[in-house]
C-alpha cells in the first residue's frame, strides 16, 4: 500500500539519514524529504537513495532555486518539493523527470503551478487555508488533482482534510525534530500511519 504521507525531516543530519529512512518504511512511509535548509542536505539525500531509492521516493524540500533542482537530479533524487511555485523550478524538476510538489495557497498559485507541469500541490501552510478553504478549491481544480496539506494537519484532523478534499499529507515536526532517536520517530510514524489508514478506510 502506497500512503500520501510524506515524511518533512528538517535537520536531519547525515549520519542518522539511513536508520530515520529505514524506521519509516517499516512503518508504511514511502515518501521522504530532506529539506535543503537542514544539514548538507545533499549528503544525506545522496545516502538515502543509495540506500533505499528503490523502495522509497526520496526527494529535498525547501527548493528554491534551478541550481538546486540540477544537484539533485544529479545525486538522483526522485521528489522536488517547495515552499512555492516558483515556475522555473517546476519546469526544471519535470525536465529532470522527478516529482514536482511546489507550495500553493490561492488559486492563481495553484493553477500556475499545474499550468507548469506540478505533479500535486502542497497547499502551505494548511492550517491558514482550512478545510473550508481546501473544499472551495477543489471545485475548481482539475480533476484527479492530488492535493497535500501541510502545515497543520495531522493525526488528530486527518479525517476532517480527506473529508474536504485532501490526497495527502506533509508531516514535518509531528514525526521528526532534530535530537529525536529512531525509536521516537518510529512510534510517531506508527501513530501516524494507523491514523492515517483509519481516516482512509
Amino acid at each position: 500500500m502506497t500512503r500520501e504521507i510524506i515524511a518533512i525531516l528538517r535537520g536531519l543530519k547525515p549520519s542518522e539519514a539511513i536508520e530515520i529512512t529505514d524506521v519509516l518504511i517499516a512503518a508504511g512511509i514511502t515518501k521522504i524529504e530532506v529539506p535543503l535548509n537542514s544539514p548538507d542536505p545533499f549528503d544525506s539525500i545522496a545516502a538515502m537513495i543509495k540506500h533505499a531509492g528503490d523502495r522509497a521516493v526520496i526527494g529535498a524540500g525547501t527548493v528554491l532555486e534551478v541550481a538546486q533542482v540540477d544537484k539533485l537530479a544529479v545525486i538522483g533524487a526522485q521528489m522536488v518539493v517547495s515552499p512555492d511555485a516558483f515556475p522555473d523550478v517546476i519546469r526544471a524538476t519535470k525536465a529532470a523527470g522527478m516529482l514536482s510538489y511546489p507550495g500553493v495557497l490561492t488559486p492563481s498559485e495553484a493553477f500556475s503551478a499545474l499550468r507548469n507541469g506540478a505533479d500535486g500541490l502542497k497547499f502551505f501552510p494548511g492550517f491558514k487555508l482550512g478545510t473550508e478553504g481546501l473544499k472551495a478549491l477543489k471545485a475548481v481544480l482539475p480533476a484527479g488533482t492530488k492535493t497535500y496539506a501541510v502545515g497543520g494537519a495531522g493525526p488528530d484532523n486527518f479525517v476532517d482534510w480527506i473529508a474536504a478534499g485532501a490526497t495527502g499529507f506533509g508531516i514535518g515536526s509531528n514525526i521528526y525534530k532534530p535530537g529525536y532517536s529512531a525509536g521516537q520517530v518510529a512510534d510517531l510514524a506508527a501513530e501516524i500511519v494507523a491514523a492515517y489508514d483509519e481516516a482512509k478506510a
